[in-house]
């Protein structure tokens, strides 16, 4: 199929072959009647009577302009119903359960077959609903089947519906052509939003590669705004029509997770089993049911947390330089682009924001030193201990654990000893949206969020109304930034407790460089040996703050896996049901923290492990734990 790429820039129409741009005549500019309309999931598909739910779709060639209405053009694959304009996502199938569907497919596609998965009654164990060659119609006759949240959506060509993540950068991504398809219990679901992720790519000539990321076909900063009242509850739907993986990530709240899914079922999770949290990992073409409620007034985000679908280095049509050396006073269109929502929280009438006591202040430096590891530059956070400040060349990755205390308002003056701005994002704790880290987004009414400037100081207002592991990173030119070593943990305790580092212990993953390569504790290899007693419980705090992807960790004697007991996630506490003892291995994704309960029951040495790259034969990191 040909790709065509518009922009405002030239008069003529581009076409992307192998990665470059080409002329093409006039004659084939866009009509009206071939533009993607985005599709805000509002509006169900087809005709809906009594129990019967009819609906012509096609799958044709359109022109979207994921980013704006005036701005670059790509010629893809999208679904539309017949007669009217071609959608991204797909139209929205949503039907009460007993519905009847009776639809047809077309594929109006010149050059390439299609494979549909979706269009079934679920729960159902199909991988393909429908064949069609170029110009077939086929129809369909099936029942909705159970509730839940599902997808539909056709594979293009050869195209495979799962490319892996060695070859993402070899490959065309053609992902446009999916959608949510919802089925409704007896008397309906809760008032909810439907967002569903998209994805288009090309690689270039240059090795670097061509993005368009969107959510309801929008990439930010032109997603939708979404209107919140703060401790009224959303239930948000979230589907993954994309062939990559996606930590989706909320600042400023927690949501809970109350079922997952893919195009063939879907599980709604007990009461008991339904946990909390503020990032969670979608795979491929999965969907999820989440609900949460602003705590704060003010503007938040919702984005994926892989750094590479958020930065518009890396994820707009015609990328732009990071943002970051320059005066710090950056929108956010200049450092975010990609696979991010935005939401405006405000206050019911008549209340107030709770008054804050005197905060306990810290200082915290931003600084640069001297080169290590396979990172082009290293910079590290430090927090000043006693009245000196730290030398500015001192280097601490991951940065120095921040130790905070439940309900204590605590200011941290972030001191920028950097020669480009940044911010700093408190991942996880649920605090003022001034102080969130979100320059050029966060606040409220008319105070926006800077970034800070090189040689500033900025006083970040945290809260902290539960004991837990968090984060803080950087939130400003995040691929680089991240990966040269901008990011540390940070522990919240009870009142009246202290961190006791012989039985409570930090790990901390992150990235070295932008090729993937994992650091642990800011080691490719090892860590210190840890000491511990038979019978002793202890405390293993996990926080993986890599640009993208997971991290794999056992622990074991020998050759036999442990047992560990689960304790929280991204810092709150889990249901009893999930708080269990289970096997000591843990796959955990950018953004998230995991707690876990370590009790050795004899004597004896005990091994920590994980590949540090991303061959499970690669050289791996250990830490020794050695139990007397």
């Amino acid at each position: 199929m040909r790709l065509r790429v518009l922009s405002t820039a030239v008069v003529a129409v581009g076409l992307y072959v192998d990665g470059s741009l080409t002329r093409l005549p006039e004659s084939h500019a866009p009509t009206a009647s071939s533009r993607v309309q985005p599709n805000d999931n509002r509006t169900p598909a087809g005709s809906l009577s009594h129990d019967t739910l009819r609906l012509q779709l096609v799958v044709q060639m359109a022109e979207w302009r994921p980013e704006s209405d005036s701005g670059p053009m790509i010629e893809v694959a999208a679904f539309a119903e017949e007669g009217k304009s071609p959608q991204i996502p797909a139209p929205l199938i949503r039907v009460p359960q007993g519905t009847i569907i009776v639809a047809t497919v077309r594929n109006a596609l010149a050059d390439s077959a299609i494979h549909v998965t979706g269009l079934d009654s679920h729960p159902t164990s199909r991988r393909d609903s429908l064949f069609l060659r170029p110009g077939e119609t086929k129809a369909v006759h099936f029942s909705a089947g159970s509730p839940g949240t599902y997808l539909y959506r056709a594979v293009i060509g050869k195209h495979s519906p799962l490319v892996p993540p060695e070859n993402i950068m070899a490959v065309h991504e053609r992902e446009t052509a999916g959608g949510a398809f919802v089925v409704d219990p007896p008397g309906g679901s809760p008032s909810d939003r439907v967002f569903v992720i998209n994805i288009w790519g090309v690689p270039r000539k240059d090795s670097s590669y061509s993005n368009a990321l969107a959510i309801n076909g929008r990439s930010w900063p032109w997603t939708e705004r979404l209107d919140a009242v703060v401790g009224d509850t959303l239930h948000w739907r979230v589907v993954n029509a994309s062939n990559r993986n996606h930590p989706m990530h909320l600042h400023g709240a927690y949501f809970r997770v109350d079922a997952k899914g893919d195009a063939f079922g879907d599980t709604l999770l007990a009461a008991t089993a339904r946990r909390l949290g503020v990032t969670e990992w979608m795979f491929a073409q999965q969907t999820m049911d989440i609900s949460w409620s602003p705590v704060r007034a003010g503007r938040w985000i919702m984005h994926c947390h892989i750094a590479f679908h958020v930065t518009p280095t890396n994820s707009r049509l015609e990328p732009v330089p990071e943002f970051g050396h320059h005066d710090g006073g950056a929108s956010m269109p200049e450092h975010m682009a990609g696979l991010v929502l935005g939401i405006n929280a405000t206050r019911k009438a008549g209340s107030a924001e709770v008054a804050r006591g005197t905060p306990r202040v810290m200082d915290l430096f931003v600084q640069a030193g001297p080169r290590r590891g396979r990172a082009t530059q290293t910079m590290s956070f430090i927090v000043q201990r006693g009245d000196i400040a730290p030398a500015p060349d001192s280097i601490s990755i991951p940065g120095t654990p921040l130790i905070l205390t439940r309900n204590e308002p605590t200011d941290v003056r972030v001191h920028n000893r950097l020669s480009e701005a940044t911010s700093v994002h408190w991942h996880g704790l649920e605090l003022e949206s001034f102080s969130d880290g979100t320059a050029g987004w966060g606040g409220i009414g008319s105070a926006m969020a800077p970034s800070v400037a090189p040689g500033a100081v900025f006083q970040a207002r945290l809260s902290m109304p539960r004991a837990g592991t968090f984060i803080y990173h950087t939130h400003m030119r995040d691929v680089v930034q991240l990966t040269s070593g901008l990011y540390g943990p940070i522990v919240v305790l009870e009142p009246g407790r202290t961190f006791d580092a012989r039985t409570d212990h930090l790990e901390v993953v992150g990235w070295d460089g932008l090729e993937g390569n994992l650091l642990f504790n800011g080691d490719s290899v090892t860590s210190p040996a840890i000491e511990m007693g038979a019978g002793e419980a202890h405390r293993l705090r996990f926080v993986n703050i890599g640009a993208a992807g997971p991290a794999i960790i056992s622990l074991s004697r020998d050759t036999i896996v442990a047992e560990w007991r689960a304790l929280a996630k991204d810092g709150a506490d889990l249901p009893a049901e999930q708080a269990r003892v289970r096997k000591a291995r843990l796959f955990i994704v950018a953004g998230e923290t995991y707690d876990f309960e370590f009790t050795p029951p004899q004597a004896g040495e005990y091994r920590l492990w994980a590949p540090t790259t991303r061959d499970p034969k690669g050289p791996r990191w250990s830490r020794r734990i050695i139990v007397h």
